[in-house]
């Protein structure tokens, strides 16, 4: 005999009490990431403009045993989507009541004139189309003392970070409006070289508040050149936006700016650092493999009346686009970018 189908509600964002529920049952899941929690998905709604919606499963007695947080995603660009969760790489359904939860996403995606929901992460729904073949998600366990952690790092990478230490470089963390400030600049120059438009600077100061974050900077003499935006939750430490200037590549600032960020969270009692995901075949990835990282497949399931929505770079149609966005100034990429990327999701 099956228990009963659990209740599916929206729930109200706007309370505070809604809100500590849902995230202390993400705080209990083993699953749980901080792509669940409340906070990111209200700090992508309030720093790019897009509509946060938030579903729960209950049982009888009212407990939270399921959840599926949602971003409306609309640009004119890259159509409309109802994903799980927006500007996070996981999110998925977390718990209980998966059916349940997909279907009332897809009723909700409808009700909403929305075509399309993807899930990222998370049990996939029963005839859901599954791509378990763009991305790969890199975690591994952050060792005992700097000593261990250099040789858990293979052989070539492990010289690029002794030279990095032996360099005049300096690192600095805090939350201050004066490190947001400098991480966004340095950040903005290396999406920009890598032809990917800037996220808006509101969703990092949202994200900031909202979550447990902070910032790590890697100076030469005394100006920053490589600096980090980085994630935590449940001992798990995610280097999540980070970049560096053209004179990071050789300070190897990003090489120390990695290897401090693994220190500082060791300190701060985290076990697992997650390099977060890259796509298959991309120098990204090969970068995450020299550390010594394994990549594991990542599976996302999708739901749409005409297919998926295809935003991925490697689609020669972007080609052009990418090309011309390298050569742009920094300041106009800066203005023009967060039009562009609040709408990738």
């Amino acid at each position: 005999m099956t228990g009963a189908a659990p209740t599916i509600r929206a729930a109200d964002l706007a309370r505070a009490e809604d809100r500590a529920r849902i995230d202390a049952f993400v705080t209990a899941q083993a699953a749980g990431t901080p792509f669940h929690r409340t906070g990111w998905l209200l700090a992508g709604a309030r720093g790019c403009g897009q509509r946060a919606h938030y579903l729960v499963a209950e049982d009888a007695g009212g407990a939270i045993i399921g959840v599926l947080p949602l971003s409306e995603i609309r640009s004119p660009l890259f159509g409309a989507a109802m994903v799980s969760t927006g500007f996070g790489v996981d999110g998925g359904v977390l718990g209980a009541g998966v059916e349940e939860l997909a279907a009332a996403a897809w009723t909700l995606a409808r009700a909403r004139g929305i075509e399309s929901v993807e899930l990222r992460g998370g049990p996939a729904p029963d005839g859901w189309s599954l791509d378990t073949d763009s991305y790969l998600g890199f975690v591994r366990p952050i060792a005992a003392d700097d000593e261990a952690e250099l040789k858990a790092i293979p052989r070539k990478q492990r010289a690029e970070v002794r030279k990095a230490l032996s360099n005049d470089l300096q690192i600095a963390t805090g939350t201050d409006a004066a490190m947001m400030t400098e991480h966004y600049r340095i950040y903005a120059e290396s999406v920009r070289n890598l032809g990917t438009p800037v996220f808006p600077a509101a969703l990092f100061r949202e994200a900031m508040a909202r979550l447990d974050a902070d910032i790590l900077t890697v100076r030469h003499q005394g100006r920053a050149v490589a600096s980090v935006l980085n994630l935590y939750h449940q001992g798990v430490v995610y280097p999540y936006w980070g970049g560096g200037t053209q004179a990071a590549r050789g300070l190897r600032a990003n090489d120390l700016m990695y290897f401090a960020l693994m220190r500082h969270a060791r300190e701060r009692g985290c076990h697992h650092f997650d390099f977060g995901r890259s796509k298959v075949g991309t120098g990204a990835a090969a970068f995450k493999k020299n550390w010594g990282f394994d990549g594991q497949s990542l599976t996302y399931a999708s739901h749409s009346l005409h297919g998926p929505r295809a935003i991925n770079p490697l689609n020669p149609k972007y080609a052009m686009m990418i090309a011309v966005w390298k050569r742009m100034p920094v300041w106009a990429a800066r203005m023009l970018g967060p039009m562009i990327a609040r709408g990738l999701g």
